[in-house]
């Protein structure tokens, strides 16, 4: 005989909720169920094992799903642990657990989840409303001597119970689809539906009789029973990609949270040749059920480039499953992982480093951007980045902490320049100083690399200074015959800064100077040539140049000072070009040459002069 039971009023102002706020896409409701059926059976293996005596024991663990499209219904069965009538009505008419009245009432008022139920079969299971304007359960538990009962209800109000015959053990939902949700009862929709979320269930899933989740979720098996053709298979499917990847990561952990993680790092860059910029593509998996597709937050938007899947069963997502509410977990699970990889990735570079070279040529800048960023893993993605350095030979790169080892005990700071070669570093007047106290400089050709030093400063507490920026002056430089005296270039420095005007903020003996006769100095000791350079490059077209507010900078010793000291009361005009081109050289050595028209002119008007001389 049927009985009929009011709902709960908690669970009818969850219905309200869950029905027209709650979910923001109907097709939930199918994921909901399927993770439900895969607990009910997940229970019963338990049970099982643990040697309980179960009914029908030899029958298959599986869930099926039938459509009829003729009668717009679905039928979603397992063979798992079943409901009692009393469970019936605990699970599907009241929510039995403490503080629950209290989450209802504040998810009323909020309209948003706040608090994880996900897991009890009664609270998932009510986004079949959304879809359904009826809903049957037709459950059996695994108690060897259960009998069956019948559980209905349209969802407005109540719900009818009474016993069934001819049910097997575990549970059967039957929907009668609403108007606007019939499409649901088309096969290829279901599909759609499984092969999105429920890939990856650890039992079968059978659509019409046709399995549909053929695909393992290997992140969850041992490493030890896993073939390289299986890894490089999954990762074909995840990834929809045919190259082989360049490095993968399968580990495990259970603290400080429980997480099965399966990474790749594919073989070419994907944001290569100026492609749009990518997305993280690992997806976000609860007990092998999808959570997140393309998680965001994950990780870190420097390791955009990963490929995968991650499991934890310790997520607390909101009730919808459909994002996470405890930001505090998820950014500890985000460190986890990446702390974890950048681990990998120093092995792979003591271990393997031809494999860690081919990685860093790919996917430099995402570690410079990590560097420069991500002040969390920042000291430890410092040991990763690779320069040239002038201690090595051509084509060889060094770390930060072999620097510093080589680093003699005087110097204090870490040096660097910024060219666009090797080789115009080299005979950059910037670099004289450092050759003559032959201290280590480190070659920086990436246009982003002045970025990262500037947001990174420091490394083991030694400071990373640009080599345009560095206060040295060449000890003991070797003497010049007619080297100038203090006051000629004193007088000298004054008859520059005259002659040459607004072009310069200031001029002044250099002590840093070595072979080169002149060289600037930026006033603003924030930017470097470098800088301007790039600056200069995001200018639009026809924008004029801002002022450049540069120091000149002369060697005292320099042959062609000293003749120019000599000159300019002999011969103003001749001294005054000269000087000109002296700026002017020193520009283009600091690659702050713009226009050089000008400057070719007066070139050829000096060689015109020399060779009339000679």
């Amino acid at each position: 005989m049927s009985e009929k039971h009011s709902f709960q009023a908690e669970i009818q102002q969850l219905l309200n909720i869950v029905i027209h706020s709650l979910y923001t896409d109907k097709e939930i409701f199918i994921r909901e169920l399927v993770s439900n059926a895969s607990d009910a059976i997940e229970k019963l293996r338990f049970l099982q094992a643990s040697g309980t005596t179960v009914a029908d024991p030899d029958t298959a663990l599986k869930i099926g799903i039938e459509t009829d499209d003729k009668a717009h219904r679905v039928i979603i069965t397992d063979t798992g642990i079943g409901m009692t009538r009393e469970e019936l009505i605990e699970n599907l008419g009241t929510i039995a657990h403490s503080g629950s009245k209290a989450f209802i009432q504040r998810l009323a008022q909020e309209k948003k989840p706040d608090v994880s139920l996900i897991g009890q079969f009664g609270v998932g299971f009510y986004s079949a409303f959304m879809a359904a304007s009826k809903v049957t359960v037709e459950s059996r538990s695994y108690h060897p001597d259960a009998t069956g009962w019948k559980w209905t209800s349209d969802g407005s109000g109540g719900y009818e119970i009474e016993p069934a015959e001819g049910v097997v053990r575990g549970t059967r939902i039957t929907l009668e689809l609403k108007e606007d949700a019939k499409d649901f009862a088309s096969e290829w929709r279901i599909e759609e539906v499984l092969k999105k979320y429920s890939t990856f269930v650890a039992f079968p899933v059978e659509l019409n009789a046709k399995q549909i989740n053929t695909k393992q979720a290997i992140w969850t098996r041992s490493k030890s029973d896993i073939k390289d053709e299986e890894y490089d298979e999954f990762y074909s499917y995840i990834a929809h990609d045919s190259d082989k990847p360049l490095f993968r990561l399968h580990f495990s952990a259970d603290a400080p949270l429980s997480i099965h993680a399966l990474l790749y790092v594919p073989k070419r860059n994907p944001e290569i040749l100026g492609m749009a910029r990518a997305e993280s593509e690992v997806n976000l998996y609860c007990r092998k059920i999808l959570i997140q597709a393309k998680a965001k937050d994950l990780f870190p938007e420097w390791l955009r480039f990963l490929r995968g899947a991650v499991d934890s069963e310790d997520l607390p997502l909101n009730i919808s499953r459909e994002s996470m509410q405890d930001s505090a977990l998820l950014s500890k699970l985000n460190k986890v992982l990446t702390s974890r990889f950048i681990k990998f990735l120093d092995d792979q570079a003591e271990k393997h480093p031809d494999a860690f070279e081919a990685f860093y040529a790919e996917y430099q800048r995402y570690l410079k951007e990590g560097a420069a960023m991500d002040f969390t893993h920042r000291e430890s993605l410092s040991k990763l980045l690779r320069f040239e350095s002038s201690a090595l030979e051509k084509g060889k790169t060094t770390t930060l902490v072999d620097y510093i080892m080589r680093m003699p005990s005087e110097q204090k700071d870490i040096y660097y320049l910024l060219a666009p070669s090797r080789e115009s570093a080299q005979s950059s007047p910037y670099y004289e100083v450092f050759a003559s106290r032959k201290y280590e400089v480190l070659f920086l050709s990436d246009p982003i690399d002045e970025f990262v030093m500037d947001n990174m400063r420091e490394f083991d507490g030694k400071k990373l200074v640009s080599g345009e920026k560095a206060d040295l002056k060449v000890e003991n430089p070797a003497s010049t015959e007619g080297a100038l005296s203090t006051d000629d270039t004193s007088s000298l420095a004054t008859w520059l800064k005259e002659t040459l005007g607004t072009r310069v903020e200031d001029v002044r003996s250099s002590e840093r100077l070595v072979d080169s006769p002149a060289v600037i100095v930026d006033k603003d000791k924030h930017l470097s040539a470098s800088m301007r350079r790039m600056m200069k490059a995001m200018r639009p077209p026809g924008t004029p140049e801002p002022d450049q507010k540069m120091d000149l900078e002369f060697n005292p010793r320099h042959p062609v000072m000293i003749r120019l000291q000599q000159t300019r009361s002999t011969n103003a005009s001749l001294a005054a070009e000269v000087a000109e081109q002296l700026l002017d050289n020193a520009r283009v050595a600091a690659g702050v040459m713009d226009d050089p028209r000008q400057m070719i002119g007066r070139l050829n008007s000096l060689l015109a002069q020399v060779l009339n001389k000679n």
